[in-house]
């Protein structure tokens, strides 16, 4: 069957049991949602073909393929839960049901249908697969928008993508797949500016591939010449969206963005990420300050590379990301790469089991909006807490603190214990004395010094960014100093 063949293709190493489950999976959505069409015109079944094509396509095991194929036939097909669980068996029938009870999250701003995302993140928590599953559904779903007949059903799906579903991407280190939605519901949401990125882009690329392409051949011989074996060379082009937003922080100066196209080295162990290093800073010069090594400290999500840009010696600047094979995997697909590797999928998390630790956040997010009743403050916090792009920052002891971005000392402290928040005297910041209300940036070193007597007053409000530090600083601030108490 030519349809499973291609979700099999996609599949890394698939069995002759595997075949024969999908392909069944795929007769019994086909019964399901016979008669049924899309938007598009086209068969319903289609869109599950196309969900389980990018579940495989991430890496996923078979009982998510097969919840991929049928994720839609008990809510929108003619089908039962008794069907699902005799066919195909209860783990199947977990996630299918699990995608099932999150329903249909229609996001209209800060003001609806918050319910159903406090739904999305307890049944992640269960079962990190539920949550893949529908990041899947909606990357088919914005490549076919195109079929809405409608703009202001296009408008609302588009951010709801851009708002919600690529930012939970991008915290579960799926960076290929955050990029897809973005570069999906840019055009919908910014038509002018779409645009105007996209002829940047193609002027930037034409300008710079004469020398890109001198470099690339320069690198490799260079590699060679050291005796490095077995790396692969290549290099990307900065998805549009990601440089919209890169753009916007440059007040639209794009000689100030370095990393338009970026040359990809994939090396097969860590020492040969930094023989690589070694090798092209002893050939190129590095810009100062533009090294940054993501290996011995990976980002929150799990992100590991090196980062350097070097001039090319022809008046060309050029990031040079240099990574293993399994870091690259990783930096596609984020936790389904992460679970793959480390044999974590088949079956729901167990009650009292962690998540795995780049993911807590779910664990946080729902512990957290449980004290969260209003639909505003959930949503506004929500993208703030959790969505928002992040910095992390190092305590004296190295130990990683994950915070959003444009986060001050205070989140910092308050991230740390209530305590400290709620005494921080003074703070360094790489060894300096700064205000309590500096921003943070990626790999600051922060110390804080707490008195006794220092207390959050009404102005620490307006330097506060997280949901934690003005939430300690309201109720500190309405009681007495010396009676606050928090856990």
């Amino acid at each position: 069957m030519s349809n499973v063949k291609e979700i099999l293709d996609s599949m890394k190493s698939a069995t002759d049991d595997d075949a024969r489950v999908i392909e069944n999976a795929y007769l019994f959505a086909e019964k399901a949602h016979v008669g049924q069409t899309r938007f598009t015109g086209d068969p319903y079944v289609k869109h599950s073909l196309q969900t389980a094509k990018n579940l495989a396509e991430f890496g996923m095991d078979r009982d998510t393929i097969v919840a991929g194929l049928l994720h839609d036939v008990l809510e929108d097909g003619h089908a039962t839960a008794k069907e699902i669980e005799k066919e195909f068996g209860r783990r199947v029938f977990f996630l299918v049901e699990g995608v099932t009870k999150l329903g249909k999250l229609k996001y209209q701003g800060v003001e609806r249908h918050v319910e159903s995302l406090r739904k999305l993140f307890i049944a992640t928590a269960q079962d990190m697969r539920v949550l893949i599953i529908k990041l899947a559904d909606r990357l088919h779903n914005m490549q076919t928008l195109h079929g809405h007949n409608r703009e202001d059903k296009q408008k609302r799906i588009a951010l709801e993508t851009l708002e919600i579903y690529a930012p939970l991407a991008d915290r579960l280190g799926m960076g290929r797949l955050k990029g897809e939605l973005e570069d999906e519901a840019f055009p919908y949401l910014y038509p002018q500016e779409a645009r105007r990125v996209k002829e940047l882009l193609k002027e930037r690329r034409q300008a710079n591939e004469k020398y890109l392409s001198k470099f690339h051949r320069s690198l490799q011989k260079e590699l060679a010449h050291h005796g490095m074996k077995n790396v692969h060379v290549d290099y990307r082009v900065k998805r549009l969206f990601s440089l919209y937003k890169k753009l916007v922080r440059a007040k639209s100066d794009i000689e100030k963005i370095y990393d338009i196209t970026a040359v990809r080295i994939i090396v097969p162990t860590i020492e040969d990420c930094y023989k690589a290093l070694g090798i092209i800073h002893g050939a190129w010069r590095p810009l100062p300050g533009r090294i940054k090594d993501y290996i011995a400290l990976p980002k929150p999500n799990g992100y590991q590379s090196i980062h350097t840009t070097v001039f090319t010696g022809d008046g060309g600047i050029i990031e040079i990301q240099i990574r293993t094979e399994e870091m690259h995997k990783e930096a596609e697909f984020g936790i389904a790469s992460h679970l793959a590797y480390k044999g974590g999928m088949g079956k729901p998390r167990k009650k009292g089991e962690n998540l795995p630790k780049n993911v807590l956040w779910i664990q946080q997010f729902i512990d957290w909006q449980k004290h969260v009743s209003e639909t505003g403050e959930f949503l506004e916090n929500l993208k703030m807490d959790f969505f928002k792009d992040r910095v992390f920052v190092f305590t004296p002891k190295g130990d990683v603190i994950d915070l959003p971005e444009d986060s001050t000392s205070i989140d910092f402290a308050y991230a740390i214990h209530s305590d400290i928040g709620n005494h921080i005297s003074g703070v360094k910041i790489n060894g300096k004395l700064v205000s309590l209300d500096s921003k943070l940036k990626n790999g600051d070193i922060v110390e804080v010094t707490t008195k006794k007597g220092s207390h959050p007053t009404s102005k620490w409000m307006e330097w506060a960014k997280t949901t934690l530090a003005r939430k300690n600083i309201r109720v500190a601030t309405h009681k007495p100093a010396q009676k606050t108490k928090f856990k």
